[in-house]
């Protein structure tokens, strides 16, 4: 292929890399052009790199990840009659499962209106158990999960068939799945995935990375005396957030964490917006918050609860209420502040100190959903002392400050948990498990 020229399926070269043309013609078809960090990326897994991609919110990151896995499977074709069926060909995981259900609503209108032939489907826990056994027999093309899964399909006697297709790996929010035992878990099944596909790429997806070099190393293979990273790709810009501590009326109490004080304010502010997230820190804040709300709410707002104790079809209910904008807003602990894009949030109310400046930046970014719209976020302090952690969270937003923890030596206990899950799947030779 010559620098402009055509692949034989009509794949005409766009800047540095190459889109098929159905691609091109819905870009155009939309009034959009595909951003030069989703080109990127695109011509970097192409050639077989492994890639960290770190950009604001609302600068198309989904789909620069998920361009890659789109293409080859428009080039690849449907499975021909006779032939078994394919194992899955891209896992993307995600740390949260309303994170993952989001992405899949997100991802079904580009492949409908391109007119790809492409499965998706979500496997987090909450599918049931006809599903689980249909996604083992045919597995779909794309498969949205979570770590737990993960590890859960690994440990399957299944595993080598179901990941013997397996192209690419997609990790969004990576600065978050990796810094708990939920990483660990995570690296020693990337490790076995590796093991199975050694020709495996990975992407990796964020918004806010305290140490990008960390990240492009857990990316890639670490062989001994050798420490690779990943390619990346930074995206720079992004409007300013606009965040301000509430300034109530009322008198702000020396304790309590339920600032029961502000509850008219907050609710005025819900009227005088289109949609308002309202994040709180624990489950039992988000019950109390909700039912303050509702006491008060004399307009009958349409006012939802989202947690992770609430029935699962409670929360596929609320969220499909959100995407539709039937809500004017959501009371949500940790269960809806990562990569979650409602493009009719226009303000995000924290209640309680956030407790940490990139906890802060990941979830005002869920109000105005784009690169070039800046975040509106109220911090709502439950007592006097939090006034001042509000003020320090909103300094360190200002001036960038991130305080994501840093990496650490894998835990032993959640080793034992993946040893068993291998011993589960198939018979092992110790030491190759050991090098593995």
């Amino acid at each position: 292929m010559t620098a402009k020229g055509k692949f034989a399926d009509g794949t005409q070269t766009h800047g540095a890399a190459a889109l098929p043309s159905p691609f091109l013609d819905w870009f155009a078809r939309n009034g959009w052009s595909p951003r030069p960090h989703q080109l990127d990326l695109l011509q970097r897994a192409e050639a077989g790199a492994s890639v960290l991609l770190i950009a604001p919110t609302g600068a198309g990151k989904t789909l620069a990840g998920f361009l890659p896995s789109l293409v080859d499977l428009h080039r690849r074709g449907p499975t021909k009659p006779g032939t078994r069926p394919r194992g899955v060909h891209t896992l993307y995981v995600s740390p949260l499962k309303a994170l993952a259900t989001d992405i899949r609503r997100n991802l079904d209108r580009p492949v409908a209106e391109i007119g790809l032939k492409v499965s998706l489907e979500t496997r987090t826990g909450d599918p049931s158990q006809v599903r689980r056994q249909r996604q083992k027999l045919k597995p779909p093309d794309i498969l949205l999960t979570t770590p737990e899964q993960v590890a859960l399909l690994l440990a399957a006697k299944d595993a080598r068939g179901f990941f013997s297709d397996l192209r690419t790996v997609i990790f969004d929010e990576l600065h978050s799945l990796v810094t708990s035992k939920r990483g660990h878990l995570l690296a020693l099944g990337l490790a076995r995935l590796r093991k199975l596909r050694p020709e495996l790429k990975t992407i990796g997806l964020s918004a806010t990375v305290a140490e990008p070099d960390e990240l492009r190393r857990w990316l890639v293979a670490q062989p001994s005396g050798a420490a690779p990273m990943a390619d990346l790709i930074t995206v720079e810009g992004g409007a300013k957030p606009e965040i301000t501590i509430l300034k109530s009326q009322e008198r702000v109490p020396w304790q309590g964490h339920g600032a029961a004080y502000a509850m008219k304010e907050v609710y005025e502010a819900i009227r005088a917006h289109r949609t308002t997230l309202l994040f709180v820190n624990t489950r039992s804040q988000a019950e109390r918050l909700f039912q303050e709300l509702w006491r008060i709410n004399d307009e009958t707002l349409p006012i939802a609860l989202h947690h992770g104790s609430l029935d699962v079809a409670q929360r596929r209910k609320v969220e499909a209420a959100m995407a539709d904008n039937r809500l004017r807003a959501v009371v949500a602990t940790s269960t809806l502040d990562l990569g979650i894009d409602w493009g009719d949030v226009d303000l995000v109310v924290h209640v309680g100190a956030p407790k940490g400046a990139s906890r802060l930046a990941q979830r005002i970014g869920r109000s105005n959903h784009r690169m070039d719209e800046p975040s509106k976020a109220i911090l709502v302090p439950s007592n006097r002392f939090e006034v001042m952690e509000c003020q320090a969270a909103l300094d360190a937003n200002y001036l960038g400050a991130q305080d994501t923890p840093p990496l650490r030596d894998g835990a032993l206990d959640v080793l034992a948990q993946h040893v068993l899950g291998m011993a589960v799947a198939e018979p092992f030779r110790a030491d190759a498990l050991f090098d593995e």
